[in-house]
């Protein structure tokens, strides 16, 4: 575990003046399929179902849009990219500036021109990270406040968190990820608020769990839940968009005051993805 901070940013900070929906980044899938194995909950046996994964897709495009409020733009799939429906990967957004992903396995590469042009032609400034610095988006960088906590070793190598740091000048709290099934950070973390985390302690060293509970408020996710990406949860204000299947934790953050909604997810689940790695926050 590193904590960088970088005094002075690389560019001007723009702060609004006026409340604005949240932004997100989805891509519906039209190309959605499993191709590959590069993670353990993918089976190339279990292939998922397109049209009820269109269904359930549609479904968490409705909530957030018509019950959360968010205002979502829309990337076209490349029938090259069977993934690229799990946004969250591209890269990281703060105001009109992202470091695009650098994806650790090829098959995932072909994924970076297709989102790089998308930003580029939607009006951000586009920061590349070194080619051997490998950085998966905000499935390993994920905002507490104004703290960056990112992840590292599965996906994700720890040097990109210096130029993290760098970039966007933010104290920068590293994770070490030890459990191939919760391989990206946002399947075993979540920020409710800007100082409360929602995760699943068993993806975690020791060490990086020390360093979450001395930073943070926790709430601690069971292992039946954590199994079912409860931790792969939009949060935006007091609502919380998280996969079917998980009442435990749903009561907890409902006896909090927060809405809770649940939705099926189950075709994405068989690539490893659920609700925020469908979504990218476009801050």
């Amino acid at each position: 575990m590193s904590i960088t901070v970088v005094q002075e940013p690389e560019w001007e900070r723009q702060v609004d003046t006026e409340p604005r929906p949240t932004r997100l980044l989805m891509c519906a899938p039209t190309q959605y399929a499993l191709r590959y194995e590069i993670n353990p909950w993918m089976v190339l046996e279990n292939q998922p179902d397109l049209p009820l994964a269109t269904r359930q897709w549609q479904e968490l495009y409705r909530i957030l849009t018509e019950q959360v409020g968010a205002q979502v733009e829309l990337i076209e799939q490349a029938p090259e990219a069977p993934d690229m429906v799990f946004t969250a990967n591209a890269g990281l957004v703060r105001g009109r500036y992202v470091l695009l992903a650098n994806f650790r396995h090829p098959q995932r590469q072909v994924e970076e021109p297709h989102f790089r042009r998308w930003f580029e032609e939607n009006g951000y400034h586009v920061q590349l990270l070194p080619v051997g610095c490998k950085f998966e988006g905000e499935g390993d960088a994920l905002f507490v406040g104004d703290t960056l906590v990112a992840g590292y070793l599965k996906r994700s190598d720890i040097c990109s968190h210096r130029h993290l740091s760098d970039y966007l000048a933010v104290p920068v709290l590293s994770l070490e990820l030890v459990d191939d099934r919760w391989y990206h950070l946002d399947t075993c973390l979540f920020a409710l608020s800007a100082d409360t985390v929602v995760y699943y302690p068993g993806a975690f060293d020791a060490y990086a769990r020390t360093v979450i509970q001395n930073h943070f408020e926790t709430i601690e996710v069971c292992e039946e839940e954590a199994l079912r990406f409860a931790c792969n949860s939009v949060v935006i204000g007091n609502q919380v968009v998280m996969p079917a299947g998980c009442p435990r934790i749903a009561s907890r953050l409902e006896a909090r005051g927060y809405r809770v909604h649940s939705v099926d997810l189950s075709e994405f689940l068989k690539a490893g993805g659920a609700a925020k790695c469908l979504t990218l926050f476009l801050r």
